[in-house]
Order: structure tokens, then C-alpha cells, then sequence
């Protein structure tokens, strides 16, 4: 087995936001735990230059991704989309072609329906999928639980916030890592 895809740094990941909306985090038990961690991961983006790709399934009707991430993300321009697996949405895969990453780091709701196929989408597709365990949640913990093992047999790595930021850190005394280390305090 190649370790390759077990490293993340801030010139080979891709970060993407799957469905956090707000009719749909309002019934998830670890909302705001996941928006607080998703909120971190954007931080980094920002301060490293990594790409953020954001979804949002049927905004008709789940409503817009939740005003904490709209405000924090560089650039609100979610993709819409109709389909469970994000690969299945032709903008989708335009926008992450367009990166040329191999590092898909994933977040969003729910761990086992639309990140479990967009993941598994992604892996088809010869992408190394990090799953963020802490940044994702589904309605139950149960369902939550059963989308991180499918995802972990199917290929995926299983990580969680911490270890994506400092992965993509990589030393102490930066600036970067001094903003980080402050927010997660």
C-alpha cells in the first residue's frame, strides 16, 4: 500500500463543503460542533490558499448553507445540485478538475448519504477522499458511524479537524499556525 495519499499539504488538497444548510443542520444533534470545525478548516484555506468548493442540495427547499459558513467562506458560489453524490453534477466535477488537486478533503451532511456517495464518487475517479470525521454528521450517530466505515472500506481516510490543519501546517511559529492554534484553543 502507497502512503502517498495519506499526505496533505496546502498545494496538493482541495477542500469541499457538502450540504450544510440551514433547514438541514437544524436537525442534526452536532451542528454547531461540525459548522465550529468546518468554520477552522476555512480559516486554513484562507490562509494557505487552498481551494473551497461548496454544495448545496435542492436550496429550494434545505435553504442556503448556513449563514456562519456564507459569511466565512471567500467566496460564496455554491454549486446546486439535485443528486446525493456531488460527482454525479457536471459543475461539481468541472470545479474540481479545475484545481488539478488529488487531495479531496470532505465535510458536510450527511456522513452517510451524500458525503458517502460523493466520496465513494471521488475515490471511482482515482482522488485521494480525507473524510472529516468531526466534520461531518448525519441525523444519527448510528448512520454517522456506518458512512465513516463504509468510507474507510472503500478507501477513504478517515481524519478529523486537528490533523488537517496541522498536516497542512506542517512546523510550529508561523504566522499560519499561531491564527490556527488560537481558534481551536
Amino acid at each position: 500500500m502507497s502512503l502517498e495519499k495519506f499526505f496533505l499539504n496546502r498545494e496538493n488538497s482541495l477542500f469541499v463543503i457538502i450540504d450544510i444548510q440551514e433547514k438541514l443542520a437544524k436537525v442534526m444533534e452536532r451542528r454547531e460542533s461540525v459548522i465550529e470545525n468546518v468554520l477552522h478548516l476555512i480559516e486554513l484555506s484562507k490562509l494557505l490558499s487552498i481551494p473551497v468548493v461548496l454544495t448545496e442540495q435542492y436550496p429550494k427547499g434545505l435553504g442556503q448553507t448556513v449563514e456562519a459558513i456564507r459569511n466565512a467562506i471567500a467566496e460564496y458560489k455554491p454549486i446546486e445540485k439535485m443528486s446525493f453524490n456531488c460527482c454525479d453534477e457536471e459543475k461539481f466535477l468541472e470545479a474540481i478538475e479545475s484545481y488539478g488537486r488529488k487531495n479531496i478533503v470532505l465535510t458536510g451532511m450527511e456522513t452517510h448519504i451524500c458525503v458517502l456517495q460523493t466520496a465513494l464518487g471521488l475515490l471511482k475517479r482515482g482522488y485521494n477522499v480525507h473524510v472529516v470525521a468531526d466534520g461531518v454528521c448525519s441525523r444519527s450517530y448510528e448512520n454517522h458511524l456506518t458512512g465513516l466505515e463504509f468510507m474507510r472500506d472503500a478507501g477513504a481516510v478517515i481524519t478529523c479537524t486537528e490533523t488537517v490543519l496541522f498536516q497542512h501546517l506542517g512546523i510550529a511559529g508561523t504566522q499560519e499556525f499561531k491564527v490556527i492554534s488560537q481558534r481551536i484553543k
